[in-house]
This record gives structure tokens, C-alpha cells and sequence, in this order.
């Protein structure tokens, strides 16, 4: 080969991969407290994947609602629930057709003591405890789950007085995790490894008990023009990041 047409693939490919890097974009997200470890490795593999890169925030899905509607240029919301999305919508807020169910939530009544709540969580009715931990019901989705949970056990009356309310699910572990509650619910993914809870004791609260938790995410209108936004949203729907999610005990959507 001669030295000229060496030059030439050396060009060619330097331009290739300045027209890649030039291509590269990176998208602001707003994520559920509930989702921080998926969306963690999910957003890693999706850098590998694309080359795109996300820029993650972790909070509750209400008060990010209440930042979208007051300017905060998130471009992609994955929320802990399905109706902030379709508020978002309604709103004209997020591009239609976008929104779609990423997982399903699981809740679990979990306490950093390893043998302080049975597996079948009778402990809510015969325990001694103080504090019981959970997310602000009208902030987060998973906070409102715990709720119809002790109202279909008949237990809510008596146990509201002994609430900690965390301003998100993140909190509300911290709570429980620092011992400042004794019991709490959380979101199973928080406490998950090798498909079973990691630490402490828990109980996988059965999904009759409450409404399904049905994460949806949606492309919001700041984001419409970015195609790393687009990218992610279609990357949640991938082989390797379904695997991801499922590893952190989440359900996974039925495929239409």
C-alpha cells in the first residue's frame, strides 16, 4: 500500500470519527427515586450502546411535575407512576404518542433488622413499633401504594400517628436504613440482590393489595429536537436494559 492512499484511510477514518463525536448529545433526565440503580446502569449501557450520554436527576415524580411546569429543562421524565406523564401530555408539556410503560413497580415493607418483619408483614398488625416510614402519598407514587395497602388491611387509622413521611422513596429508605423508623415501605429495587432482598428483613407486599405501580416515561417538548432523548426512550425498550430492570425486581410491561 502506498504512503498515499495510507494517508487517505487514516483521513477517512478520523472523519468518521469526529462525524461520530460531533453526532454525540447528551439528554437532561428527570428519574423516580425508586429507579436510581436501574437508571444508573441503564444510562451506562446506553452511553456504551450510543454514544449519547444522559445527564441523570433523582426525585419525586411530583415535585418534578411542579419543576416541568415551572421551566426546568429536563427533556425525558421517568416517572414512578403513569398519570404524571399523561397530565404532562394533557398539558402539552410532552410530545404525544411518547409515553409508554417502562417497568412495574413492586413494594416491600422492609426494616434494616434483619429479623424484624415476618414475610408475611403480620408485623403492621401485632408489632410494637414507633415510627413507620413512607413516601409523602401525595408526592410519590409508592407513598400512595403504602397507603391502600393499610386500608385494605384496616390497619390505616391506627398506624397514621406512627407515620415518617419522606419527601421522596429515597428518603424514606434512608429513614429505615439509618434507623430512625424502625419499619417502612420502599420500593423492592432498593433492597434487592440476586433477585432477593439483600439485608435486613422485608415483606414483598402481594400486588392485590394495591393499584399496580405502572412507571411510565415520556419525552418531554424540550427534548423533541434531541436525538440522544429520542435514543434513550427507545433504549429503555432494549434487550440489555429490560435485563437491567428486571434484575431490580421490577415487572415488566406486557409487549403490545
Amino acid at each position: 500500500m502506498s504512503f498515499i492512499a495510507l494517508n487517505r484511510i487514516i483521513l477517512t477514518l478520523s472523519l468518521a470519527a469526529l462525524s461520530t463525536i460531533a453526532q454525540a448529545e447528551t439528554t437532561l433526565v428527570a428519574v423516580a427515586a425508586n429507579f436510581t440503580k436501574p437508571m444508573t446502569e441503564i444510562a451506562e449501557a446506553f452511553e456504551k450502546a450510543s454514544g449519547h450520554s444522559a445527564k441523570l436527576s433523582f426525585g419525586s415524580s411530583g415535585k418534578f411535575v411542579a419543576q416541568f411546569e415551572n421551566g426546568a429543562p429536563f427533556e425525558v421524565f421517568l416517572s414512578a407512576d403513569d398519570k404524571s406523564p399523561l397530565k404532562l401530555e394533557q398539558s402539552g408539556l410532552a410530545v404525544a404518542g411518547t409515553r409508554s410503560t417502562y417497568a412495574i413497580g413492586k413494594l416491600v415493607l422492609w426494616s434494616s433488622n434483619p429479623s424484624y418483619v415476618d414475610e408475611q408483614g403480620q408485623i403492621l398488625s401485632k408489632g410494637d413499633f414507633k415510627h413507620l416510614a413512607l413516601a409523602d402519598p401525595k408526592l410519590a407514587p409508592y407513598g400512595a401504594a403504602a397507603v391502600e395497602v393499610l386500608k385494605s388491611q384496616g390497619l390505616l387509622e391506627k398506624l397514621q400517628p406512627l407515620f415518617v413521611q419522606g419527601e421522596n422513596i429515597a428518603q424514606t429508605h434512608q429513614f429505615i436504613s439509618t434507623g430512625n423508623a424502625e419499619l417502612g415501605f420502599v420500593a423492592l429495587s432498593q433492597v434487592i440482590e440476586n433477585g432477593k432482598i439483600g439485608s435486613g428483613s422485608g415483606w414483598i407486599v402481594p400486588k392485590h393489595l394495591h393499584t399496580p405501580i405502572l412507571q411510565d416515561a415520556v419525552l418531554l417538548k424540550t427534548g423533541a429536537e434531541n436525538p440522544a432523548a429520542q435514543a434513550l426512550l427507545a433504549f429503555l425498550k432494549s434487550p440489555p436494559a429490560l435485563a437491567i430492570i428486571e434484575k431490580y425486581g421490577y415487572a415488566l410491561p406486557a409487549v403490545n
